[in-house]
């Protein structure tokens, strides 16, 4: 079981609030890190005697603090455990990002999605098919089958992670359908059923779906707008782990990156305790502002897997993914790799090496799309200045923090005016909490534009709705 210390809390709740009793300003506190997804459901709050000598406040106080957080339904008393965080209802599994068809009146009528961050055929993608579709009649002799990837595509990955300051062997590459084919190939290598895995919440819901159908046991950890949560994280690890799933390139959704400190002392906390870094780089290409002066995970720990796709940096169509391995798991993932199909197809792994010649990494007219999409849903902040947003240097999406925990009522409200929007749930590890937040991918701005007035529509009728509940309290 997670737990939180007395001096980790204080400093999450800030400052108190001298104008609040100070019992409701400490349950008030703890619901809204719970709510937020900074304390994760079943984590261990500080025993009383703990928290009053962290605080500074009187036993009663935090008794009474704690009472007020079980009548909310929020956190419960165990007898041999304290007092521990709960979701009420409890957990709720899924929260998967949607994709195409899994809703039935997606694309009917006028309807802007916000639920997925990819961008259109990049310019180039059809002289990279021409040329592609002359290079295929090489590989037409044979019976076309690639488990581990056409040979050049393989080569071109390579170098472009020696480029990047990783010496990378070909034969340590292996293509696949798409990254999440890569990640699943990579659980199947190095994760067991019962393996605990640390995972950060919030996420992307997908790679938790596949986790999941390992058998693993998750162990989620808060990262916040700001940074990951450090201490939950090396407790997490030091408890024993099998492997951590980490997103250090602009992560999804936060937009977080780890600078060269961060990653070699993350990796420094895998060696001391044995864990499989798996480091998902679908996004490290989509920087926006400045290329990063970072070194890849690969580069601080030896042993770690990387993941990487054609997916964002050039177009989702294309459904080519890679994996990078350590020498030592080479075998395990290419005997993990033969049990989920034979190979991606020939085409759309030349299409994909025709793109990386021209260039590994963003199309610049594709990177001026984004900078102007993003400029565009930045708008919101200029309409509703009470929902906070740190600007990403890259990725696909911004994650705003509202000043209300509104997040699933918001996204009902937008569908009614056109706007199709996961509330913060959807990347939860729980695939619940986050209310506080939503996610809206920039990758199209010609949405982001048009969803920005019925975002504000739809958060105004919130507030709305909220002040007549109140004055209707009043005048019963």
């Amino acid at each position: 079981m997670q737990h939180i210390t007395g001096r980790r809390l204080t400093t999450l709740l800030g400052a108190p609030d001298p104008g609040r009793p100070a019992y409701l300003w400490l349950a008030d506190g703890i619901h809204g890190l719970v709510a937020d997804g900074r304390l994760l459901h079943g984590t261990r709050l500080p025993s009383e005697r703990e928290l009053v000598d962290a605080v500074g406040a009187s036993r009663t106080t935090v008794t009474r603090a704690y009472a007020v957080l079980g009548e909310r339904g929020y956190a419960v008393a165990r007898r041999g455990s304290g007092t521990v965080v709960q979701l009420p209802g409890g957990p709720v599994v899924g929260g998967g990002e949607p994709l195409p068809g899994w809703v039935a009146d997606d694309g009917v009528g006028d309807v802007i999605d916000l639920r997925r961050a990819a961008q259109a055929a990049p310019p180039g993608l059809r002289e990279a098919l021409e040329s592609a579709t002359a290079r295929l009649p090489a590989y037409v002799g044979g019976a076309g089958y690639f488990p581990l990837g056409v040979p050049e595509l393989r080569e071109l990955i390579a170098a472009r992670y020696a480029e990047r300051g990783v010496p990378t062997d070909p034969s340590q590459i292996f293509v696949t359908s798409g990254a999440l084919s890569a990640l699943v190939t990579v659980f199947r290598a190095v994760i067991g059923r019962g393996d605990r895995v640390v995972i950060e919440s919030p996420t992307y819901a997908h790679s938790v779906d596949a986790l999941r159908h390992t058998g693993a046991r998750l162990v989620p950890v808060p990262i916040g707008p700001v940074e990951v949560d450090r201490e939950a994280r090396d407790q997490a690890l030091a408890a024993g782990a099998g492997a951590m799933l980490a997103l250090p390139d602009f992560h999804n959704p936060t937009g977080l990156s780890l600078d060269d400190d961060d990653r070699a002392r993350l990796a420094r906390v895998w060696q001391r305790h044995g864990v499989v870094g798996i480091v998902d780089e679908t996004l490290t290409e989509v920087w926006l502002d400045e290329a990063p002066d970072v070194l890849p995970m690969a580069a601080h720990s030896r042993g770690c897997v990387s993941v990487g796709s054609a997916s964002k940096t050039f177009w989702g169509g294309l459904r080519i993914g890679w994996i990078r391995a350590p020498r030592e798991l080479v075998g395990a993932i290419a005997a993990a790799r033969a049990t989920l199909d034979l190979g991606a197809p020939v085409l759309e792994q030349l299409i994909t090496a025709e793109l990386m010649r021209t260039s590994a990494t963003l199309h610049p007219d594709a990177r001026a799309g984004f900078i102007e999409s993003r400029a565009a849903l930045l708008q919101l902040g200029n309409a509703l200045p009470q929902w906070e947003v740190r600007v990403p240097s890259g990725g696909l999406s911004l994650w705003w923090r509202m000043p209300k925990p509104r997040a699933t009522r918001l996204a009902a409200i937008a569908r009614q005016h056109g706007v199709l929007l996961d509330p913060g749930s959807a990347q939860a590890v729980q695939g619940s909490g986050l209310e506080h937040y939503v996610r809206t991918p920039f990758a199209l701005a010609d949405a982001a534009r048009a969803a920005v007035p019925a975002l504000v529509r739809s958060w105004e009728q919130i507030a709305q709705d909220d002040a007549g509940s109140r004055g209707g309290g009043r005048s019963r």
